[in-house]
């Protein structure tokens, strides 16, 4: 009996270094996998679907047509595995909602790859789970680049309605397949932050309530411990950078009803990275996030976590500009005041949706002590002028386009919401 539980306890041992190990392994393999072919957000349906369609020659997937979008739009899904529990991931539900649809043809790379040190880990995840992926559930609205369908309808308000044939395809897959975990994959802001800190939330989670008392059951139970584990995992890498979501319920999301209708429910939200406008380093955050909580479903090693865990992980909330101007002087009609300027860059899409510009615009002024820029500048007394260095007095929603001025020297210039300094 002891020598059992000896063993017992050493093959618990090994599983815990075993998932300790596998993040950083996962990030430094990471590159082997990345899908180069597609390296900015803004890519569509048809460049999609090759990629799927060259999976049909991996033995290791099934892929078959979820159905058809409301343009008739092929919605491809992928089976991979064949143990239990069913797990189902989407992504893209809302079209202009990229990056995991980005980490999900990574993780097609990796489950298809072989003979690389993380065979083990394949044969795994395929005998104790079958995984389902839908990685474009809105192909009309990616199209356009559009977070609502071609109808006009937000799809993640969409649940009890069902209004859209998107929404259709993914409650019919949630009921057939009954699958015990969901992940549900979105972007979001890059300006949100993790807690009232200046970290910008660069992932964010949600356990998803399921009515409006935010009740707790077995299932959103599963969800928070899941959600811990990862957590732990992403802060090797982006340390006080992940965030919760608000739980507030609403009735009409399909994370909410999902998680109503049995399935423990992880919302996945990439916001923000310095210097990642394409959010190419959040993308393989999310390949680990999700590949090292799959690892935790397939050994069950997530429902040793701690709930109190998951409520620990900051709130996601809004204190961050694009750029934050702290102390500067304005002229207002003679009168001279100290101010910050909180200016956020609009991302405008070019006729075909495949590239943007930038519209930036003056969101706030005056005290701004309370929030964080993602970029910030002293000016330390510099007075805002127009180009001709005459007073300007900046005006919400303005072009934030001006000059600061040190005695009557320009010191920086503001052009479109980027700085250059002179």
């Amino acid at each position: 009996m002891k020598n059992l539980l000896l063993a017992v306890a050493f093959l618990s041992m090994a599983q815990s270094i075993f998932s300790q190990n596998l993040a950083q392994r996962l990030n430094d393999s990471y590159e082997l996998y990345k899908e180069k072919s597609l390296t900015l957000r803004r890519f569509k349906h048809k460049d999609l679907l090759p990629l799927v369609e060259k999976l049909k020659t991996n033995a290791a997937f099934q892929v078959s047509e979820a159905g058809k979008s409301f343009e008739g739009r092929a919605i491809p899904l992928l089976k991979y595995g064949k143990g239990a529990p069913p797990v189902l991931l989407w992504s893209q539900m809302h079209g202009d909602e990229a990056t995991a649809t980005l980490a999900l043809l990574d993780i097609f790379n990796f489950l298809g790859a072989s003979n690389d040190g993380f065979d083990d880990f394949r044969k795994q995840l395929a005998a104790n789970s079958t995984l389902y992926f839908v990685p474009m559930l809105n192909p009309d609205g990616a199209e356009r680049w559009q977070r609502r369908t071609a109808q006009g309808i937000d799809m993640n308000r969409d649940a009890l309605r069902l209004q859209t044939p998107e929404s259709q395809i993914l409650k019919s897959l949630q009921q057939s397949l009954k699958p015990s975990f969901g992940f549900n994959l979105h972007d979001q802001s890059p300006r949100y932050s993790a807690g009232n800190t200046p970290n910008v939330a660069t992932i964010s989670f949600l356990a998803t309530a399921y009515d409006y008392a935010r009740s707790m059951n077995t299932v959103r139970l599963r969800s928070m411990q899941l959600i811990a584990g990862m957590n732990r995992e992403l802060q090797k890498f982006i340390p006080n950078q992940v965030a919760r979501y608000s739980d507030e319920h609403e009735p009409r999301a399909f994370g909410d009803n999902i998680q109503k209708w049995g399935t423990s429910l992880v919302l996945i939200e990439s916001g923000g990275y310095k210097n990642d406008p394409e959010k190419q380093y959040i993308r393989k955050l999310n390949f680990l996030a999700i590949l090292t909580g799959l690892e935790a479903i397939a050994n069950g090693t997530y429902s040793r976590e701690n709930r109190a865990d998951y409520d620990k992980i900051p709130q996601n909330e809004k204190y961050h500009f694009d750029l934050v101007i702290r102390n500067a002087r304005l002229n207002q009609n003679g009168k001279i005041i100290t101010a910050d300027v909180g200016i956020n860059r609009h991302e405008i899409n070019n006729a075909n949706a495949t590239g943007f510009t930038y519209k930036s615009t003056v969101e706030d002024f005056g005290d701004l002590s309370v929030f964080y820029g993602v970029e910030e500048i002293n000016a330390q007394g510099a007075a805002i002028t127009d180009e001709n260095g005459q007073p300007f007095r900046p005006h919400l929603n303005d072009a934030a386009t001006f000059e600061l001025q040190l005695n009557k020297k320009t010191v920086y210039s503001v052009v479109n919401g980027f700085v250059e300094k002179k």
